[in-house]
């Protein structure tokens, strides 16, 4: 019969649990998602734990998501003036390139934000 001391996987994974609403609550989003990334590596058996965070995943993921939207679309009107005010074809090309960047970064974004809320909606 073997008998432990220490906290079982079920208290660690609680533990991380705690740690990840704290990290959420102090908007901390990045080390949020990568926090949950790592108890669902360390306790795969953990399935409670898991379903406890997959808001938090979720609502995160999604707050990321607006804030790179919000950042990509403000460079992208910045790109767009920049283009209107370009005086050579190469200079037009060139800016042009980067707004088709931009413009493909942000349609990924907006995509991703409607799943994540199809998502959440699913509930």
């Amino acid at each position: 019969m073997l008998l432990s001391c220490g906290p079982t996987e079920s208290d660690n994974a609680a533990a991380l649990v705690a740690q990840i609403e704290q990290l959420y609550a102090d908007g901390k989003y990045q080390t949020v998602l990568d926090s949950i990334t790592s108890l669902r590596q360390r306790y795969p058996k953990e399935v409670e734990a898991r379903r406890r965070v997959l808001p938090i995943w979720q609502d995160a993921s999604l707050r990321i998501a607006q804030a790179d939207i919000a950042r990509t679309d403000s460079a992208l009107q910045a790109t767009i003036a920049e283009m209107a005010a370009a005086k050579t074809i190469r200079e037009r090309n060139f800016i042009g390139i980067r707004r088709d960047s931009l413009q493909v970064r942000y349609d990924v974004l907006v995509g991703t934000v409607r799943v994540i809320h199809r998502r959440q909606q699913e509930k």
